[in-house]
């Protein structure tokens, strides 16, 4: 279980400033993230706020065409308070992580599967988003596909805002080995 989103682990609470100084940042302090701040990052970016259509969708703080949300978050844990090292998935509609595995060796194959980018290997947590269209395309077919990377970028922004909002560094990679990543998260 992770503790409640807490905007208490807020240092800024002006949307404007967190928009207006939003980088991509790739030097990140040793220190671990929190339990706390995790929760915040992954409310945040998947976070849902209440289930609709009698149970068959939900409405969460990043839009989704169709309220579809085909992502599910993976995440590479280096350094969180209360965790160990390794991969876990997040249950959004119970607000859970759930551990596929315990890892201390993740940063290597991870900055390896990043086209050798060490500041992936330094970060405390990696996010990795896994699209499964289906959820998508069995109601809007091909038209889905649009929809979809639209999805992918709310939910980035959402992470760089809140890691704005929380005082952590974040950098979005796109220039990774997909085999590699799939690998990492065991989606062969």
């Amino acid at each position: 279980d992770l503790p409640k989103p807490d905007p208490a682990v807020l240092r800024k609470t002006d949307i404007h400033a967190c928009i207006a100084e939003r980088r991509s940042r790739r030097k990140f302090t040793a220190d671990a993230l929190s339990l706390a701040e995790l929760s915040y990052l992954l409310w945040a970016t998947q976070g849902v706020q209440r289930i609709v259509a009698n149970g068959k969708a939900s409405l969460r703080t990043v839009p989704s065409g169709g309220a579809r949300h085909p992502f599910e978050t993976y995440l590479l844990i280096h350094r969180v308070t209360g965790l160990e090292p390794g991969l876990c998935r997040y249950l959004p509609l119970s607000h859970q992580l759930v551990r596929i595995n315990r890892r201390d060796d993740l940063a290597l194959p991870t900055v390896a599967a990043c086209n050798d980018q060490e500041f992936v290997g330094q970060s405390a947590v990696v996010f990795v988003w896994s699209c499964v269209p289906y959820r998508a395309e069995w109601r809007y077919h091909l038209r889905s596909h649009k929809a979809m990377l639209l999805d992918a970028g709310h939910i980035c922004q959402n992470l760089y805002l809140a890691c704005e909002a929380i005082g952590a560094g974040t950098c979005a990679v796109a220039a990774y080995g997909q085999r590699a990543i799939d690998e990492l998260i065991g989606d062969r």
